[in-house]
């Protein structure tokens, strides 16, 4: 008499079910990974250019005026995959801008999210306060730090 053995392995609707469950966590999961990128991406472009604050802050102080484009590997702006930096000094003050526009996704690997926008440190030459903006960043895509203001739409 032989012995009847057990079940072994799945059925097709229990690998079926977990296909499925897969499937329904990853649709969530991905948005919100790219979301994540991006902001990270953000930030860390943020905390680069923020860094380079000093070296335009003494230049001005030194110079009495904001330094023009083409002095950015002059005054220590690092060379950077994710995009460029430009100076952009205000008409007659020692106010200005240094604005970071983020690369194509076709010639780096940057999120498609923040691919070819822009992020801006602005000085107010009256008081030499610095503000941070972006005019193609909304806000409600919640990539920007606190500390900055995107474009409301």
């Amino acid at each position: 008499m032989k012995k009847r053995q057990g079940q072994k392995g799945f059925t097709l609707i229990e690998l079926m079910i977990v296909v499925a469950v897969i499937g329904v966590l990853s649709a969530i999961a991905m948005p919100q990974y790219q979301k994540y990128v991006a902001k990270t991406e953000v930030a860390s472009v943020l905390a680069t250019i923020t860094g380079v604050k000093t070296n335009v802050e003494a230049h001005t102080v030194e110079k009495g005026a904001f330094p023009e484009t083409g002095k950015e590997t002059a005054l220590g702006v690092p060379t950077m995959s994710l995009g460029t930096v430009e100076f952009k000094p205000t008409e007659g003050g020692d106010g200005g801008a240094i604005v970071f526009t983020f690369s194509s996704t076709a010639s780096a690997s940057v999120s498609t999210l923040v691919s070819e926008k822009n992020l801006t440190l602005t000085r107010t030459a009256t008081t030499g306060e610095w503000g941070c903006t972006s005019t193609d960043i909304k806000d409600e895509d919640s990539l920007l730090p606190k500390t900055c203001k995107g474009k409301t739409n």
